[in-house]
Parts: C-alpha cells; sequence; structure tokens
C-alpha cells in the first residue's frame, strides 16, 4: 500500500497534462462504429488491443479495444465486447448531456461536416450558436451523441473569460449550499437555477 502524505506541501506539483490521450466508449459492433468514425467522419483507425482479462481490474471480460486517432494526436477509442450489446443510457440524465465534442477549423468545415453526415443518413441537429463556438449534433451507431464545434473566440477573449470562471462557480457552489439546506428543511423541491443566464434567446416563454 501506497504511504499517505499527510502534509500536502509535501506533495509534488501536479505533472503538467498535455492533452487528451483518448476517450473511450462502449461499442455494439467494431466494423459498425469503424465505418461511422473512419468512413464518415474521417477519423483513421489507428490501434487495436485485444485480450480476455482487463488489466487494471485482473477480471475475465473478453473484448476488443480499438482506437480512432485526430489531428491533434489524441483518439476516440471503443470496447466491443462481443455480445452485440450497446451501452445503457443514463436513467437520471437528460441524453443531451453527456457527450464527446471534437473542434473543426472553420464554420465552413462545420457545415460541410453537416452535410455528410446528412447525405449518410445522419441525423443532425443545429448549426447552435453558442456565442463563442457554433456546433452541430448528433449520435453515433452505440447511442454516444457528438458535437462537432467551431470556435469563434480567440485566444485573448477566451484568456478574459477564465480569469472570471473561479468567481462564478464559487457564487454558484454558495447557493448550492443554501439550497441543500433548504431542501433538507423541506422548503424547495425544484432543482437549483443558474445565478446568471448566459443564454437570454432561450428563455422560456
Amino acid at each position: 500500500m501506497a504511504a499517505v502524505l499527510k502534509d500536502p506541501q509535501a506533495l509534488p506539483a501536479p505533472a503538467p497534462i498535455q492533452q487528451l490521450h483518448h476517450f473511450a466508449y462502449r461499442a455494439r459492433d467494431a466494423e459498425e462504429t469503424r465505418h461511422f468514425y473512419e468512413d464518415i467522419l474521417g477519423l483513421p483507425l489507428y490501434h487495436i488491443i485485444q485480450s480476455d482479462v482487463v488489466p487494471s481490474t485482473g477480471e475475465y471480460c473478453p473484448y476488443t479495444h480499438f482506437f480512432f486517432r485526430l489531428q491533434d494526436g489524441s483518439f476516440i477509442a471503443f470496447f466491443d465486447l462481443g455480445d452485440d450489446q450497446a451501452p445503457l443510457p443514463s436513467p437520471n440524465t437528460p441524453e443531451w448531456v453527456n457527450h464527446v465534442s471534437f473542434r473543426v477549423d472553420s464554420m465552413q468545415a462545420l457545415l460541410d461536416m453537416k452535410a455528410r453526415l446528412e447525405a449518410h443518413g445522419v441525423e443532425v441537429l443545429g448549426v447552435t450558436d453558442h456565442h463563442i463556438f457554433h456546433s452541430i449534433y448528433f449520435f453515433d451507431p452505440n447511442g454516444l451523441r457528438l458535437e462537432l464545434s467551431a470556435q469563434l473566440a480567440d485566444e485573448f477573449q477566451m484568456l478574459q473569460e477564465s480569469k472570471t470562471a473561479h468567481a462564478r462557480l464559487k457564487e454558484w457552489t454558495a447557493l448550492k449550499e443554501q439550497w441543500r439546506k433548504e431542501r433538507a428543511a423541506g422548503k424547495v423541491s425544484a432543482p437549483l437555477k443558474p445565478q446568471q443566464n448566459d443564454r437570454p434567446e432561450y428563455v422560456k416563454k
């Protein structure tokens, strides 16, 4: 067992995390998934790992683990467990919450990908205006929600945004603590609303 360091000052500094290495998800069928990511989205199949035993846990579960490479060298990966079963949706989470977003270089590239997906029979939502970027949304064959985003804000604008992020999250956390106390006392039952609305054009009438 590793020793527990009681003094936080004795801990090493966080190692620089350079980029996403890979995101992994369950696939119903490897070839179906390969066709979608390689032939339609254009991400090359790059690596496959196959085994009967899971190295991290030691449990017996035969799998084919396969990876598609993005331009920056990161990957999106999948596990085909050989049973033709797709992952089940989360019972307490709306389907639009959990998703993976990929960046494209321009609005024209975003529109081109929308046209390409629709030509292959994929239902696409958007283009959606998020102010600092525009996006389209769609599902892969495994029920994983994907987003393609064209960044509009430059580095300076994003740096300005980062200067207020901690303060805004701290305010949200304080509101949530108060909401928890009121909920425990039976005074509220509805979910907590954010302290600020950055999307006033979408206010429910």
